[in-house]
């Protein structure tokens, strides 16, 4: 394991590190910037996608909030119906509750993506992609030689993050952890199993997230703020098309990171909101839609799916 990769690199480990915790970063959604010519004034009052969920009977059995894992100073975001479900809930239900460890989560992304002589990012990429990563790299500040012992999935999540912008100390999730320092939080994932998720992918498979990066950085860079416009409007079919497009158009690579995960979750969920506590269910909002989402994968188990307005 090297433990000298110069500044920029180490920057960028500890991005990667944040992205991790906050997994929209792979739809984009960590791009949280107005976008160019927007005025603040000018911004459509927020409307993050809340559901109720509720049983066939009509008894409401908890809440689903989508989620954001970075955002600009002094974002507003709150709506009276989050406030209220968030009053109202006894647990908080998140992907992953211990935010605060970044040293750990860095260690483990550390551990799990070295490993020593592999070949260079431009053998990993094609051709046609050179200049495209030379200009993401000198943005980033990083070497491409300090890339010699990083996996290319964890390569991909570094390069991500060059362009992203957002603080994820103002993430919601973070949030709403905080608003249940005195009530129970539970975690669908934790960090460690995240990052085992990529870590198990095929070269094949993260070559084909590393190409999609690099090709999508400057349509990213133009406009970061698209996708968060979007979850602060809670336009469900904008962040739904969003799980179809960049390295998400690879099936095998949705069905891992996506599809896969929602119906972990909705099958772990099931059994909860039977339970007597009614949770609030945070997660980041690409998981909520379309209908391979949660709010879909609930609505197949019996249960009543209202969006709140």
């Amino acid at each position: 394991m090297t433990t000298e990769r110069g500044a920029g690199l180490l920057i960028a480990v500890r991005r990667a590190a944040a992205a991790i915790l906050a997994p929209l970063f792979l739809l984009g959604l960590a791009g949280c910037s107005d976008a160019p010519g927007e005025a603040a004034g000018d911004r459509t009052p927020p409307n993050p996608l809340l559901y109720e969920i509720a049983s066939a009977d009509g008894t409401v059995e908890g809440w689903m909030v989508g989620t954001i894992h970075a955002l600009p100073d002094d974002t507003e975001w709150r709506t009276p119906a989050i406030t209220q479900a968030t009053d109202a809930a006894d647990l908080l239900v998140v992907e992953i509750a211990a935010l605060d460890d970044g040293e750990r989560v860095a260690g483990t992304f550390t551990e799990l993506s070295t490993t020593p002589g592999l070949p260079t990012l431009e053998q990993r990429l094609p051709d046609d992609l050179a200049n495209s990563l030379t200009d993401l790299l000198e943005r980033g500040g990083i070497e491409r030689t300090r890339f010699a012992a990083v996996e290319t999935w964890a390569a991909a999540i570094m390069l991500a993050q060059v362009d992203a912008t957002g603080d994820p100390a103002n993430g919601v999730d973070r949030a709403l952890i905080n608003d249940f320092a005195d009530r129970p939080v539970r975690e669908l994932e934790g960090a460690a199993a995240q990052l085992s998720i990529f870590d198990r992918l095929t070269e094949a498979q993260q070559r084909s997230m590393l190409a999609a990066v690099v090709r999508g950085s400057e349509a990213a860079r133009k406009d970061p703020a698209r996708l968060q416009r979007a979850w602060l409007a809670g336009d469900a079919a904008t962040i739904e098309q969003s799980t179809r497009e960049g390295f998400l158009a690879d099936p095998a690579l949705r069905a891992a990171l996506l599809t896969d995960r929602n119906r972990r979750w909705a099958a772990a969920l099931s059994p909860l909101l039977q339970e007597a506590p009614l949770p609030l269910i945070a997660v980041g909002t690409a998981h909520l839609v379309g209908p391979d989402g949660l709010a879909a994968l609930l609505q197949a188990q019996g249960y009543l799916i209202r969006r709140l307005p």
